[in-house]
């Protein structure tokens, strides 16, 4: 019975049995990081602050109230740096995916004028799209969201959060 729990719940989380991705559904969001963490940061750094001014310099606490907060703005930058690097990294396995992507159909290298967000962005391309599409990401600086309303067949990234 642990082991089916763990298989369903380890299914859920990747996304494994999921609908078709479309622009309207690409976007992930793991509940308990960007709301539940995120949050109770938030409520965390707010009541620390509260607290110092609750507490006056000459009285017993202050110092305690200093600490609690510096832990909490600790606690809101590992948060921050725990989300973007990884995103950097996938962000350049994406770049490189594409790339060679890329060069097999056309046996050219992706211009280097087009951003990593670009790049990312086309990844949902299918094949027969993407020369077409990068052609039209040059001539037309199409930010990240207008390359994704361009795709009409949409190739699924599952893989990312």
């Amino acid at each position: 019975m642990a082991q089916l729990v763990t298989l369903i719940v380890y299914i859920a989380s990747n996304k494994l049995i999921m609908e078709d991705q479309n622009y309207a559904n690409h976007r992930r969001y793991a509940a308990g990081y960007h709301y539940v963490l995120s949050g109770l940061l938030v409520i965390g750094l707010l009541t620390s602050i509260i607290n110092i001014f609750r507490h006056k310099t000459y009285q017993g606490g202050f110092v305690s109230s200093i600490l609690i907060l510096l832990l909490f703005v600790c606690a809101a930058l590992i948060w921050g740096f725990l989300r973007t690097f990884p995103l950097k990294a996938q962000d350049r396995a994406i770049r490189a995916e594409e790339g060679l992507r890329y060069f097999i159909l056309t046996r050219k290298p992706i211009d280097s004028k087009i951003t990593i967000r670009q790049v990312a962005a086309l990844r949902f391309a299918p094949d027969d799209e993407l020369i077409p599409l990068v052609e039209r990401v040059i001539a037309e600086n199409l930010s990240p969201d207008d390359i994704k309303k361009a795709i009409k067949n949409w190739k699924s990234d599952y893989h990312r959060v």
